[in-house]
């Protein structure tokens, strides 16, 4: 990602934007480029069994097509993790009705569906790429620079945080203990 292997950073740039193009500027549909794709796959497979047998030739070289039990177990316990999470998140907003994590989650909400309305999913998606192929490499190049604008903005932001922490969150907080006291 770092473009020390510079040839797989262009071939991931140049499939992905080659991808973005088909779908989005093209118009063609994913489903029917995925079609496609395994159509001639299986064209292939068989033109070439086929000829193997006829000229003598070996067979087409197929991996083992089947999911081990342990990578299945293994993909399980990563979702398991990642759901469970989820469902405290949801928990805590639904039943310890903790107003600090309903916010945050209502703002990221927020976030991402002002984001989803600026961009279509693919053109995101290739954004993303672009983003991840060209964000590590300008790290790695000015590093000191970006460690040190971050560290201020990070303080900037926890300031602000602890004003309206201090000013806006704890005052709802009291008034929903001094409620409950009073039922």
């Amino acid at each position: 990602m770092l473009w020390k292997k510079w040839y797989g950073g262009v071939v991931l740039l140049v499939s992905a934007t080659t991808l973005w193009f088909l779908f989005e500027q093209a118009g063609y549909n994913v489903l029917s480029f995925v079609a496609n794709v395994l159509l001639l796959l299986v064209v292939i497979l068989f033109l070439w069994g086929k000829s193997a047998s006829l000229l003598n030739r070996p067979l087409p070289p197929l991996p083992d097509l089947e999911i081990s039990d342990e990578t299945l177990v293994k993909a399980a316990d990563a979702m398991r993790v990642w759901v469970n999470h989820g469902l405290s998140i949801a928990c805590d907003i639904a039943v310890g009705r903790n107003l600090r994590i309903f916010l945050q989650v209502a703002f990221v909400l927020l976030v991402i569906s002002y984001i989803g309305s600026l961009f279509n999913f693919l053109t995101l998606i290739y954004i993303g790429i672009l983003l991840a192929l060209s964000v590590p490499v300008l790290y790695d190049k000015y590093q000191d620079h970006i460690d040190e604008k971050l560290c201020v903005i990070t303080r900037v932001i926890q300031t602000q945080y602890h004003k309206i922490d201090e000013n806006f969150l704890k005052k709802i907080q009291m008034a929903q203990i001094k409620e409950k006291k009073t039922q």
